[in-house]
């Protein structure tokens, strides 16, 4: 399962969420850019997304498992 967030602050969050090792980051120009994204990547399969998706200016994705937090 992947994980899809959003934030403005890169750096905590690829922390926050344990330092994945195949932490993927994206950068957006728009909000609605990065809404799209967002929105795209949770309408695939295996996609899911969390609460504490503050910001837009930069997307992420990673592999959930045992070794990071959602």
């Amino acid at each position: 399962m992947k994980y899809v967030g959003l934030t403005d602050d890169p750096v905590f969050r690829r922390e926050d969420h344990g330092n994945p090792k195949d932490w993927k980051e994206f950068s957006f120009s728009s909000e609605s850019e990065a809404r799209k994204w967002e929105k795209e990547l949770l309408a695939k399969s295996g996609h899911q997304s969390g609460p504490n998706n503050d910001g837009w200016r930069y997307g992420y994705t990673y592999t959930i498992s045992g070794l990071t937090r959602e």
